[in-house]
């Protein structure tokens, strides 16, 4: 493809002359009129400011992305994207059909030509340098529908896993809007091209002048992109557009006629008032869904039989293995099955559980013994056919065993914190029980030796008044009183 000359970033311009004169009729004009409708769509949607906001959007998300997600698959695909989006800036593109523009004549220069039979249009080598920088254009808008889908899924596939939600909105957001401008661009260069070849075909016959040689351009743009995006420019979609007009107008007539009859001239539309619609006044929509409803019964339910089948055989061949050869040939039948069903989890783990079968019948075959392995990865292949609970210990990824050993181990240590807090506060209930029990002894003892004392400072007292008492009447009665 790098070989072909439009897939060149510079085209060489020819050296002959840019415009011819040839003999102007009302079907030439009417052919550079349209080239030129056709030529003003692509420069307003190359030159329009929603195309130049999203360009700077994908700039600005790249440039705070570099450091944090330069490792990221869906900044990868950005990447690819701002690649499509320089490169058609760099291609000036822009350049090339505003100097189409105005090497084609205006509307007055067309009028006066007519009347002469004779007008100045763009040469052959002209319309085959414009020819080869459409065909450029068109396959880069098609690389960028390719691009930008790709980045859709990938960032689709974050948003599922719950990582970085907001900046995935906002990436799904910007790339489902290039992706719609990029078509339009397509479409409108496909239009252009179907008018420059017609003017081109004019032209040759009047002042042949080749400019590709080696080259023969396409008679058509699908042709040209291939089936993945032929059907975009395709004519299909104005056919749909015209029945969906005749779809139109039939309700409009239906509504002329319902308004003539006067069944609608006195309603009043308020959101707390039922309005009866055209359509739901004699259908009822309950035998459809009635028959959708067991259609999809039907059919659902010998799917999910015959993929339970499957499996079982599956499990029963992987119990029955007795090398690591029979395994692997069996994940190697299982693997494009569930790739055909869709069955992308299960895909996914038995493609890593062929990887490690590979790794151990390569053990097998120099002689270690493998029997224990050989039946934990019977109970492993068992579960990534139908993965249902929490999976095996050796089918874990590194990253998840080491997540999981990280918060066994917070968890230990948390439970034994609150152990040991619980052991504390046991100790220090036991203590305080033991300081109460205390208190009240001491308490106790110090009143029974209290009453003791009162009771003894009673009768001390007591005594030494008596004594006292006769120590007196025996000082009086010495004295003679």
């Amino acid at each position: 493809m790098a070989a072909e000359p439009w897939n060149r970033v510079n085209i060489a311009f020819p050296g002959a002359v840019s415009s011819v004169r040839i003999h102007f009729c009302s079907t030439t004009d009417a052919r550079v009129k349209a080239l030129l409708a056709d030529n003003e769509k692509v420069l307003k949607l190359l030159q329009s400011e929603i195309l130049q906001t999203e360009v700077r959007v994908l700039y600005d998300l790249l440039h705070v992305l570099n450091n944090s997600f330069r490792g990221n698959k869906t900044f990868k695909g950005l990447k690819q994207v701002e690649q499509c989006m320089n490169r058609l800036k760099i291609m000036k593109l822009d350049d090339a059909l505003q100097e189409l523009r105005e090497l084609c004549p205006n509307r007055s220069k067309r009028g006066v030509s007519i009347k002469v039979c004779e007008a100045d249009v763009p040469s052959q080598p002209m319309l085959e340098w414009l020819c080869l920088k459409v065909l450029g254009a068109a396959q880069l808008m098609s690389c960028t529908l390719n691009r930008c889908s790709r980045a859709f899924s990938l960032s689709k596939q974050q948003l599922k896993l719950e990582e970085f939600a907001v900046l995935n909105v906002v990436i799904i957001s910007m790339l489902s809007r290039l992706w719609v401008i990029a078509r339009g661009v397509l479409v409108s260069l496909s239009a252009l091209y179907q008018q420059l070849l017609e003017l081109l075909r004019e032209v040759a016959n009047a002042q042949p002048m080749p400019f590709l040689t080696d080259f023969s351009l396409p008679a058509d743009m699908a042709q040209f992109l291939g089936p993945p995006h032929a059907i975009l420019v395709s004519k299909k979609p104005k056919a749909h557009s015209a029945h969906a007009k005749e779809q139109q107008q039939e309700r409009r007539k239906k509504s002329v006629k319902v308004k003539n009859r006067g069944e609608m001239k006195k309603v009043k539309e308020d959101l707390g008032v039922a309005v009866e619609r055209g359509l739901g006044l004699d259908t009822d929509m309950k035998p459809f869904l009635k028959v959708v409803r067991d259609f999809t019964e039907v059919k659902s339910f010998p799917h999910k039989t015959r993929n339970s089948g499957r499996k079982q055989k599956f499990k029963k061949q992987v119990r029955e293995a007795t090398t690591f050869t029979e395994m692997e040939r069996h994940l190697e039948e299982m693997i494009p099955w569930c790739k055909s069903k869709e069955m992308e989890k299960e895909k996914r783990l038995l493609t890593f559980l062929h990887l490690k079968c590979q790794r151990l019948k390569c053990l097998e075959a120099a002689g270690y013994n493998v029997q224990r392995r050989l039946r934990s990865f019977r109970q492993e292949a068992c579960w990534a056919s139908s993965p249902q609970g929490s999976a095996p210990r050796t089918c874990r990824s590194p990253a998840a065993t080491r997540t999981l050993a990280r918060l066994r181990t917070r968890f230990h240590s948390l439970r034994s914190r609150y152990k040991l807090s619980a052991i504390r506060a046991g100790v220090k209930k036991i203590w305080r029980k033991r300081q109460k029990t205390r208190t009240e002894l001491s308490e106790s003892t110090l009143s029974e030796d209290d009453h003791r004392n009162r009771t003894a400072y009673k009768t001390t007292s007591e005594t030494s008044v008596c004594e006292s008492h006769d120590d007196i009447d025996d000082i009086f009665a010495s004295v003679g009183l």
